[in-house]
């Protein structure tokens, strides 16, 4: 990519944006909070390109991704004290200099091992702008099994960690455990259900889950996505096939639903 095709394709969306802005009465009432559900769904739709792993809808949807950015640029631009695309760019450009003097720092040139880019580093450099905590900056509104991942990270950056995979397994039994333990002290008890307990221990086990991912090298969000993803084309294989039988799906018997089930994955 030519620094020039760069410019001119710059260019021509910053013009595109300015005229929507002054001629498209949908695009001129837009504010940060009105383009919030926006942002968010171009975030997803760019994850659900990727995992259908389609390389010209991955193009247009970073494209409406990248469109959200410059919008947000764009209606703060008009605000006096404002910030426009540029300083963004400007921001973004110096944090990363600023975070990888490996690369870019003559002392620093020529590092070499894992220490040089880690995680735990990366940290570090971030706690040395001014951060109180590692845990500082986590978005409030993150899906909470990404949330649960990314303050993991955090905190093994700085060695509160298991060794491997092999402790984080024990704990997942430890945490079944004591999940069976509350289910069965509610049941004899015979009070209401679901027990604030009951949330208690299962979130315990969810966030001892996502550890066991991260310990495998997973993403816990995206093994998650994709599950449902399975789920999804699994459970529509059985709404076909049973109405192609002319039945109502709650008619049918589980055992039949299972043997469905069971067809749509040898399907896969």
């Amino acid at each position: 990519m030519s620094d020039d095709r760069l410019k001119s394709a710059f260019l021509t969306l910053s013009s595109v944006m300015r005229r929507l802005r002054a001629g498209c009465p949908w695009d001129a009432r837009q504010t940060h909070a009105s383009l919030r559900r926006y942002l968010i769904e171009e975030c997803h739709e760019v994850l659900d390109a990727l995992d259908r792993g389609d390389p010209e809808d991955l193009r247009a949807e970073l494209g409406d991704l990248l469109f959200q950015v410059w919008f947000h640029s764009e209606i703060a631009s008009e605000r006096e004290g404002g910030f426009d695309l540029a300083d963004v760019l400007d921001g973004i450009a110096r944090k990363l200099v600023r975070r990888h003097p490996h690369v870019f720092e003559e002392s620093g040139r020529g590092a070499e091992g894992e220490e040089a880019w880690s995680r735990a580093a990366w940290e570090r450099r971030k706690m040395s702008e001014g951060r109180t905590s590692r845990l500082e900056g986590l978005p409030s509104g993150l899906p909470a099994l990404l949330q649960a991942q990314i303050l993991q990270e955090k905190a093994a950056s700085a060695g509160f960690d298991w060794p491997d995979h092999r402790g984080v397994l024990d704990k997942v039994r430890e945490e079944c455990a004591e999940l069976e333990e509350e289910l069965a002290a509610a049941a004899s008890s015979g009070g209401a259900m679901p027990t604030p307990g009951m949330a208690h221990e299962l979130g315990d086990l969810l966030f001892t889950l996502v550890n066991l991912a991260r310990k495998l090298d997973l993403n816990a969000e995206d093994a998650l996505r994709m599950a449902n993803r399975r789920f999804r084309k699994r459970f529509q294989y059985i709404e076909r096939a049973v109405a192609a039988s002319n039945r109502p799906i709650e008619d049918v018997d589980l055992d039949e639903l299972e043997r469905l089930w069971q067809e749509a994955k040898a399907a896969e």
